[in-house]
């Protein structure tokens, strides 16, 4: 899996982020993104355009509702602002997602980090990455070989959405920021369940390979910032980009600053 995030400040940000990172490091065959100019007057007319596509059971799908109601409210204030449409689709299987991208990440995580484990910097390693690692151990080539099998049939049918649709709409995470246990200062964190829950959303782009962005569109009832993911279609990020900067600007009045903000990129 050769997957690259950025967490950037902004939507302009992470264009200069990968503009950089492509002309750096990309070495493929393969055409480069194309990133779009987000001030041209151009894109009033490509937004427009742009078919969003959300399947609602999978979308309302959160522990709080807050979540899908603020993600709900931004796709309104886009459709609305600039004529995108929003369409139903359906993606099948998504919850065996879960399963292909545990055991593909986990066999190629325990192999990676393999010559550390023999080369006796095991010890070195805090306690949640080492009762990870021997639960990735346990997995066997032929659950490897029915992951990517799964992984085959999952990417059909995001293909297959994308022939009906331009982008794939979700909610970032399943549940906002929870508490950090003071226990996990000390001996790290395996909360699975906890997890399963942040990264409900974001597991198919990452097990794809496909470009997908996030957005801040709001925060929950106790402030906490709440987040619409936007997936693409391979080589689709110049319309990511596209839409997460239109999201941003219309809902640039939600965001709050946190109590303690550094701007690195004022500094620059």
């Amino acid at each position: 899996m050769n997957n690259h995030d950025f967490i950037p400040r902004d939507q302009i940000s992470c264009s200069f982020h990968l503009y950089i990172y492509d002309s750096i490091f990309i070495q493929l065959s393969a055409p480069p993104p194309c990133l779009p100019n987000l001030s041209s007057s151009d894109n009033v007319d490509i937004l427009k355009s742009l078919r969003l596509g959300k399947y609602s059971k999978w979308f309302n799908d959160v522990q709080c509702s807050d979540i899908s109601r603020k993600c709900d409210v931004a796709l309104d204030l886009l459709s609305t602002a600039h004529g995108c449409q929003i369409e139903e689709i359906i993606l099948p299987e998504l919850k065996e997602v879960s399963t292909a991208h545990v055991v593909s990440v986990a066999c190629e995580y325990a192999c990676n980090l393999n010559p550390e484990c023999n080369g006796g910097e095991f010890a070195e390693f805090t306690l949640d990455t080492r009762a990870s690692l021997e639960l990735f151990k346990s997995f066997t080539g032929a659950e490897y070989v029915a992951a990517q099998r799964l992984r085959r049939r999952i990417m059909y049918y995001h293909m297959e959405a994308f022939k009906k649709v331009d982008i794939i709409v979700t909610p970032t995470t399943g549940i906002t920021a929870p508490i950090i246990p003071p226990s996990s200062l000390i001996s790290g964190e395996s909360n699975y369940v906890v997890s399963a829950y942040l990264m409900k959303f974001v597991l198919s782009a990452n097990l794809l390979g496909l470009p997908a962005v996030s957005v801040h569109v709001g925060h929950d009832k106790d402030g906490l910032p709440i987040g619409i993911q936007l997936i693409g279609r391979p080589w689709g990020e110049a319309n990511l980009l596209r839409v997460a900067y239109a999201i941003e600007e219309l809902c640039l009045s939600s965001r709050k600053k946190p109590s303690i903000f550094y701007d690195v990129m004022h500094e620059v």
